[in-house]
């Protein structure tokens, strides 16, 4: 038995303290349990900590998607209306139960997920959208009144000077071209009116509008080929 050991029962010795004194007999107990409690504390700060995180993560995921959903929304009820003008069923626009049953899944993964459904829904809509545009460009329906117009009065504009200058280049400065360039002076105001009560015919009006037949848009582009036309025969007749 060492010097700086003091028994204190049959079998237990005491440790000795650095300055020869005996340290405690729970001393090491304490130190033990003390560090324990500190690993303890600090695990459950780091638990904190990382709780708080995910939950600030998942309001900020809740934020955008309540404003990503408002914007989905109000881009398909524009897109619905538009769908309706094209005489799509209404039961085509409204979702079917297999598509809800996906929405529903795409919902339980909390609102990280949802926010990511409703990008990809917001990117379809808009991929829509430009399929819609792309589609109405090339609709008679989207056009200005004047360029719809335009293909009936155009060629109606053009079939009598044409024929003017067929005339005058198979038979020359001759009275076949005279008569041409003659018959040809009222024919604007003929394929005006052919023009007017065409547009009519090709073209309805919606529900409590009036067609637009461009009057004085239409009597220009009838007038202007036949007035450039006969100066040009003319012209040409009388250089002959």
């Amino acid at each position: 038995m060492g010097p700086n050991a003091t028994v204190t029962g049959p079998g237990r010795q005491r440790a000795a303290a650095p300055d020869g004194g005996v340290a405690p007999a729970g001393a090491e107990t304490t130190t033990t349990a003390w560090s324990e409690y500190l690993a303890a504390a600090r695990q459950l700060d780091g638990v904190r900590r990382s709780a708080a995180a995910a939950a600030g993560e998942q309001a900020r995921s809740a934020e955008a998607a309540r404003e990503e959903l408002t914007v989905v929304r109000t881009g398909l009820a524009s897109q619905q209306e538009r769908l309706r003008e094209l005489s799509v069923p209404a039961i085509s626009l409204v979702p079917s139960p297999p598509e809800l049953s996906e929405a529903a899944r795409s919902m339980v993964g909390g609102p990280a997920a949802v926010l990511a459904a409703l990008r990809a829904a917001r990117g379809r809509a808009e991929a829509a959208d430009a399929a819609l545009a792309a589609r109405g460009r090339f609709r008679l329906g989207s056009w200005s009144a004047r360029g719809r117009n335009l293909l009936v009065y155009g060629p109606l504009a053009l079939l009598v000077p044409l024929i003017q200058v067929v005339v005058f280049v198979a038979t020359g400065t001759g009275p076949a071209s005279v008569a041409a360039l003659i018959c040809g002076l009222p024919m604007p105001a003929v394929a005006f009116v052919a023009g007017w009560v065409g547009i009519g015919r090709v073209f309805r009006a919606g529900p409590g509008e009036r067609l637009d037949r461009t009057v004085r848009f239409g009597a220009l582009v009838c007038l202007v080929p036949a007035v450039l036309v006969t100066a040009g025969l003319l012209l040409a007749l009388l250089a002959g």
